[in-house]
């Protein structure tokens, strides 16, 4: 009795003949690892068994992109403990001083000196970044630097530079910084276009402070939707505090973006981070080097994504473009005709595949440039030619905030993640249609907010009793909310108003 084995290679035929065994009993054993020996001999083929690869070698894309990659570290002016004394001293030393013109008894006699604050130099972060250009430029997060007095850059070989801001975009949270150094090793720059998901990359920074810490994954997705100016890039990469602004690297020993996020409910890595596409990041990089800041094109529309059902029914065909939900008046939409109901199909013949193309098309074109919408409305497309309006500039990333208002803000922070609301300005268009002075509209909720059956588009007009026409003044009336006790909120949705009361999070 025998046994013939094909494998389709060139032809190739192996024979195993198990009567030449002289096996009995392990006739079927030999038998399978003679299959098996004779499958690893022979080359693999694409109809056929697929050839195992080896994990890839990052030593030489370390030692190629390593020096490339700085160390930030950030610091802070707080006014230095008095150590002349408590305020009742201060003021009797004075007091002596300005009535007797002699110090008060018992004062040690001490060398005058001006009379200002006293300040000294805290630490407030660490992050990461790289070399731009072989002159000193460094590219890092806008929320890395954001509210220092002072930025130091680390070298790999030690080497610490005082940094001077050349400016910061917290749209798209990057920042440039320059030290007075040359011949530094500039990192290459790549293609994002060429970036496949399921390719090899690997990260360098500063997780936890820990300098020069390398960490590799795959790319998960493209184009992931994280903000409106932010298309990030989702990774496996291990990503932790200290790792933003570092490089995302490809196998080419190339940048393809900027780590700058990851997802956690718990601060650590749980296995998702973004990273902003490079090529989005030099766009900023330049304006910010020529300028300092960065202009951004605005239209002045709401807009929301268009449903599989509302395409059905408008005789749209295909879900996509942008739903016009509201219009601010005297804004570049309103002057051009765009109407509310309207979907943005194309902005200068490009085709919007979701409505968050529609901000990055815009925001990346020059205000005052003259372009073309195209809007589905009533069964039929037409072009309207609007002029591009621009972005209020954010405000200077380096200015640091008083004292009330970090705390204000982190009591705010604090309490909105508590209640689990995200809210964002109320348009003049929405005002308008549902007859309101003011409130903030809901972004997103969850965790109590969601119990509480608010959602996305909902707007609050009170909370706690107290009415609020803006983000500002919501947030202020969230800080001074009691965090451990329940808390009933006004709100409408449509032309109906009703309350929810949101119990927060224990």
């Amino acid at each position: 009795m025998g046994q013939c084995i094909l494998i389709d290679e060139r032809s190739m035929m192996l024979r195993v003949d198990l009567r030449k065994l002289r096996i009995r009993a392990f006739s079927g054993v030999l038998f399978a690892a003679t299959l098996v020996m004779a499958v690893s001999a022979a080359p693999a083929t694409a109809q056929g068994v697929t050839s195992l690869r080896g994990l890839p070698d990052f030593t030489e894309l370390v030692e190629q992109v390593g020096p490339s990659v700085v160390n930030i570290r950030t610091l802070e002016k707080v006014r230095a403990s008095g150590a002349s004394g408590s305020g009742s001293d201060e003021e009797m030393q004075e007091f002596f001083r300005r009535f007797f013109g002699v110090p008060m008894p018992g004062t040690p006699r001490q060398t005058p000196r001006p009379n200002r604050p006293q300040e000294e130099e805290q630490p407030r972060g660490v992050g990461s970044g790289f070399i731009l250009t072989a002159d000193g430029f460094v590219m890092t997060n806008a929320h890395v630097v954001d509210g220092a007095d002072e930025v130091l850059v680390t070298l790999t070989d030690k080497r610490e530079f005082k940094a001077r801001l050349i400016g910061a975009d917290k749209r798209s949270d990057v920042a440039v910084v320059k030290i007075d150094a040359s011949g530094l090793p500039a990192v290459k720059i790549g293609d994002v276009n060429r970036l496949k998901v399921g390719e090899w990359v690997m990260a360098i920074g500063s997780p936890f402070g820990l300098e020069n810490s390398v960490t590799a994954g795959i790319v998960s997705a493209k184009q992931r939707d994280t903000g409106d100016y932010l298309p990030s890039i989702q990774t496996d990469v291990a990503i932790n505090p200290g790792n933003s602004g570092g490089p995302l690297i490809n196998m080419r020993g190339e940048v393809v973006g900027i780590n700058s996020q990851i997802y956690s409910r718990s601060g650590g890595f749980m296995g998702i981070s973004f990273a902003i596409p490079i090529d989005e990041a030099m766009r900023v990089s330049e304006q910010l080097r020529a300028s300092g800041r960065v202009t951004r094109g605005r239209i002045g529309v709401q807009i929301d994504q268009v449903t599989k059902d509302v395409a059905e029914s408008l005789g749209l065909g295909k879900a996509q473009g942008a739903l016009v939900r509201g219009v601010e008046s005297g804004s570049p939409a309103d002057k051009a005709g765009v109407e509310a109901g309207d979907i943005i199909t194309r902005f200068d013949g490009k085709i919007l595949d979701k409505a968050s193309d529609l901000p990055r098309l815009v925001g990346n074109t020059k205000p005052g440039a003259r372009s073309t919408l195209t809007v589905f409305r009533r069964g039929a497309s037409k072009d309207l030619s609007i002029v591009i309006g621009e972005v209020e500039p954010d405000k200077s990333v380096a200015r640091k905030s008083t004292d009330r208002e970090e705390k204000d803000k982190a009591k705010a922070s604090a309490a909105l993640q508590l209640l689990g609301l995200s809210v964002s300005e109320v348009g003049e268009a929405q005002k308008k249609e549902l007859k309101l002075k003011g409130g903030v509209r809901v972004e997103s909720a969850t965790e109590g907010a969601a119990r509480a059956g608010l959602r996305e588009g909902d707007v609050i007009v009170q909370i706690a009793n107290t009415e609020i026409a803006t983000v500002k003044e919501f947030e202020a009336a969230v800080a001074r909310l009691d965090k451990t006790k329940a808390v009933h909120v006004l709100f409408r949705r449509g032309e109906w108003a009703q309350y929810a009361l949101i119990r927060p999070a224990r």
